[in-house]
């Protein structure tokens, strides 16, 4: 088999392997890595697929990404590892919803949110990339809710790594942020930024562009920026379809923010799924609507909603698209993104945005039908989701091209970390599990700074162990 390589969407950063791109995260050209060729996944066999359990998948789709800087026996101990934490035999279970429709749970996790279906695995190969190295890391991320929690849990206490996470104040869930600014580890930081997610990430980006402070701290990345994460949430994609489509072709409805969890599916498709249609649901900040349905993005203001963690109007991960979209000409996609960057608007052209629109599509889900939905299917279903689960829900049900075709929609968060609004949904707070049920009992402890690169530079600076 092949060694993994991995180039920059913008062409000019250094060919590297999956050790390399995984303590990178973001190349130096200001680029995301992406496979420089896409392995294929057996899609023969579907007698098999029913025996084979949510480990075992991961370890089949994952394996060529990593190899040769994870031996074979060494990823599948790390793999096990991994989704051992889960609350859940089947790791991401899929619920039967009627008429052709399923959810994916994808919050079994420690923390309840997807993000820890891809950050349990990357914390623990960081561990062991940086003790085959003897070397250390600081990471440092950005997080509209959910990745932020899943990235302390699965680096907290661990020798190599110092973390850094920056939130937007007053725009995250008290549950989300208690699950950042309670952890006690001498290696985790957590940071209210006064701003928006699009500014936490913006200062993330500048200091990975910041040659001398990028190298000084020795800066890794967690946000999906980071390939690993792309990759540990393709396996979950692959799952889906050998159980619900046995072969044929299935359709995803995907609550979308920084857009790295569809891309994965998107490199699900490229190794063979088949995948029929995507449907990208968003909330009021809907400028990926805007895109699926014109071809074109304008960066408008960040607006906040119910669903804060999909409150974002720049996607990083579309980056990813774009970059096969336009031929995966790293020159081109440099333009592109700075362009967008510099005039806060751009297009595709005609033939391009044809070629998107045979399998994507955009639906835009405003706050009163999140709850409406919600509502619905606890009256309905007598289940219970979060504002997030439910825009995918109401964004497939309104975008799905046919019911020939299963409609699996992606269940992002356990619906008790959002618990104001699903409570003025269907009048019941949710309960949190009883392994985090002390959670509001336990003390804050986190730095407020301003939206402001050189302080928060600074405060990493002076926090990270190193510097003691």
């Amino acid at each position: 088999m092949a060694d993994a390589r991995y180039i920059s969407t913008r062409g000019s950063a250094p060919e590297l392997g999956f050790g390399d791109v995984l303590l990178t995260g973001l190349a130096n050209d200001g680029g995301l890595y992406v496979p420089a060729q896409t392995p294929t996944v057996d899609w023969s066999h579907p007698e098999d697929w029913p025996h084979k359990s949510y480990v075992d998948t991961a370890i089949e789709v994952m394996t060529p990404f990593v190899e040769p800087s994870f031996g074979a026996e060494e990823f599948a101990q790390i793999v096990a590892d991994t989704y051992a934490t889960f609350h859940h035999d089947d790791v991401v279970p899929l619920v039967d919803l009627g008429e052709n429709s399923h959810l994916m749970e994808l919050f079994w996790g420690p923390t309840l949110a997807f993000k820890d279906v891809a950050l349990q695995l990357v914390g623990r190969l960081f561990d062991a990339e940086l003790n085959r190295r003897g070397e250390r890391l600081t990471i440092v991320g950005a997080t509209s809710g959910d990745t932020g929690s899943a990235a302390i849990e699965a680096c907290r206490d661990r020798d190599a790594l110092d973390i850094f996470i920056l939130f937007p104040k007053g725009r995250v869930s008290d549950v989300q942020r208690r699950q950042m600014t309670t952890v006690t580890s001498s290696n985790v930081h957590a940071i209210e930024i006064d701003g928006t997610f699009d500014d936490c990430q913006d200062i993330v980006k500048a200091m990975f562009a910041h040659d001398t402070f990028r190298d000084e701290v020795r800066l890794g990345a967690v946000n999906s920026i980071n390939w690993a994460r792309v990759m540990a949430q393709v396996v979950y994609y692959v799952w889906a379809a050998r159980r619900i489509g046995r072969g044929g072709p299935v359709s995803f409805s995907v609550p979308t923010g920084n857009f790295g969890n569809v891309f994965a599916g998107e490199t699900a498709r490229r190794m063979g799924v088949p995948v029929a249609q995507f449907v990208v649901g968003s909330n009021r900040n809907d400028i990926l609507t805007q895109f699926f349905g014109t071809g074109s993005m304008t960066i408008g203001e960040v607006s906040p909603s119910l669903s804060p963690s999909m409150d974002i109007q720049v996607s990083s991960n579309l980056e990813r698209l774009v970059f096969d979209v336009l031929g995966r000409d790293g020159a081109k996609v440099a333009d592109f993104m700075m362009r967008f960057r510099g005039e806060g608007t751009i297009a595709l052209e005609a033939d391009q945005m044809n070629l998107l629109a045979e399998t994507w599509s955009g639906c835009s889900v405003d706050d009163r039908a999140t709850l409406d939905t919600i509502a619905r299917y606890h009256r309905v279903k007598a289940m219970t989701v979060d504002p997030h689960t439910a825009v995918g829900l109401l964004a497939g049900e309104q975008l799905r091209v046919t019911t020939d075709v299963p409609m699996i929609s992606l269940a992002t968060a356990h619906p008790a970390k959002f618990p104001d609004a699903v409570e003025s949904a269907i009048g019941e707070r949710p309960a949190l599990p009883d392994y985090i049920g002390d959670l509001f009992a336990l003390q804050e402890r986190f730095a407020t700074l301003p939206n402001d690169l050189a302080t928060v530079e600074t405060f990493v600076l002076d926090h990270r162990s190193e510097a003691g």
